[in-house]
């Protein structure tokens, strides 16, 4: 009687390993990063399509896959980000090519002298936001996004307009 106990104990214990184990992991089309501005001190979020490229100040950011685990199991978001550094003589440098977790964001965040971004989320195509989510809503979108009149005499003074998506590399 004990052994057909064991049994069937160690016998759903595999099986629940095994269903952790072999979770399904969805791809989805869209990244949701967040950034921060070291200077301003703002958060903003923005949606990256899969393989396109965002700049968020002096970075672009370009997503390669973003993954995602059912909603009936443990969330787990992550994904694969390529994050280049544009210097002020315009030349692109790499800064970051690696896997990101949205669970811990301080494990694989590119962190920059005026600007951090992380894996915040993914989600399908039909739920993308082109424009950025920011906490507050001053009279520069809460980031200082500004996409109006003067706004290449804001990007002089160190103040980026909304991110502007560039074709894949």
């Amino acid at each position: 009687m004990k052994k057909a106990g064991l049994f069937f104990a160690v016998s759903a214990f595999v099986t629940s390993l095994n269903s952790i184990a072999f979770s399904q992991k969805i791809e989805n089309e869209v990244a949701v990063f967040a950034g921060l501005d070291k200077i301003t001190g703002r958060i903003i979020r923005f949606d990256v399509k899969i393989g396109e490229t965002v700049q968020f100040g002096a970075l672009q950011v370009t997503p390669k896959v973003c993954y995602t685990r059912a909603l009936t199991e443990t969330p787990q978001t992550t994904g694969f980000v390529k994050v280049d550094e544009v210097t002020l003589d315009r030349k692109v440098q790499p800064l970051f090519s690696g896997w990101m977790f949205a669970a811990s964001p301080g494990l694989h965040a590119v962190e920059h002298a005026v600007y951090d971004v992380w894996l915040a989320d993914c989600k399908s195509a039909d739920k993308f936001n082109p424009e950025p989510i920011t906490p507050t809503r001053d009279d520069l979108g809460g980031r200082g996004f500004y996409d109006g009149p003067n706004s290449e005499a804001l990007e002089a003074n160190g103040i980026t307009p909304k991110p502007q998506i560039r074709p894949p590399r």
